[in-house]
């Protein structure tokens, strides 16, 4: 799993945007091609554990399966990589944090499907999952495990609340919390009529791919998957020194689709 992503205008999207409008949440029992879902993953950075090769390291686990843990928090990453310097520092010498893209995890994932084959675990930011416990305990619901994504929704009939980026209506889902709510916030003074109306749901990562790669509504095209702030940081400073083509940043506020 060699890191060759560039990332760049994602970590610039969410400084002035604003939300904006909504669609709805319809869903079609039929798969996305698969350079779309991949082109959805692209953008996330994750953190692995591997060698120079790009091996990752892998734990034994229950049966005898095979386990790659991939971090979402890149200080995570750091506390484990520490642990292991400590506990086995001989396994230690041979690995280094590597940063990653989400679409490199899911095609790695797809290619180890049989009984034996490699499992990837996930595992979510401990400050996002009490944010998630938070958003699901005031609704009255459970948190349930996985990578929780954050995504706003408003109006009548609750759909998705989205941003313009190059002239298209993008539904961001959020791998930060706070980052959501600050611009909840924004839209609630540039729509107070629909303020009351705004709600944060909660949204498992893995649920995400998994609804990715079996429907084909048209919305789908349109979630961009957000990264932490920290997340993005790390990966450019961990990117090859190499030219970044322009940001892109959403600009223009349409009125709310009726």
């Amino acid at each position: 799993m060699k890191s060759f992503v560039r990332w760049t205008a994602i970590g610039s999207l969410v400084g002035g945007a604003l939300l904006t409008s909504f669609l709805g949440t319809g869903l079609k029992a039929l798969a996305l091609p698969e350079d779309q879902v991949v082109k959805t993953l692209q953008t996330v950075p994750v953190f692995a554990i591997a060698d120079d090769k790009g091996i990752p390291l892998v734990a034994v686990g229950q049966d005898n399966k095979k386990v790659a843990g991939i971090f979402i928090s890149q200080q995570d990453a750091q506390n484990f990589y520490q642990k292991l310097q400590k506990d086995q520092p001989d396994v230690a010498s041979k690995v280094k944090i590597q940063t990653v893209s989400l679409a490199q995890v899911y095609k790695l994932q797809n290619t180890q499907k049989q009984p034996d084959g490699l499992m990837i675990s996930y595992v979510p930011s401990p400050a996002e999952v009490e944010g998630a416990k938070q958003v699901l305990t005031a609704s009255g619901e459970e948190y349930k495990g996985g990578v929780p994504l954050f995504v706003a929704k408003a109006g009548k009939e609750g759909g998705y609340l989205t941003i313009n980026q190059n002239n298209q209506e993008i539904i961001p889902f959020f791998f930060e919390k706070s980052v959501l709510n600050e611009m909840v916030e924004r839209f609630k003074k540039e729509k107070p009529d629909l303020a009351s109306t705004v709600k944060i749901d909660v949204v498992p990562l893995e649920s995400v791919i998994a609804t990715l790669q079996q429907s084909n509504d048209e919305a789908l095209t349109r979630i961009m998957l957000v990264p932490s702030e920290e997340a993005i940081r790390f990966a450019r400073q961990s990117a090859p020194s190499t030219p970044q083509p322009a940001q892109n940043r959403p600009t223009t506020q349409p009125s709310p689709k009726k």
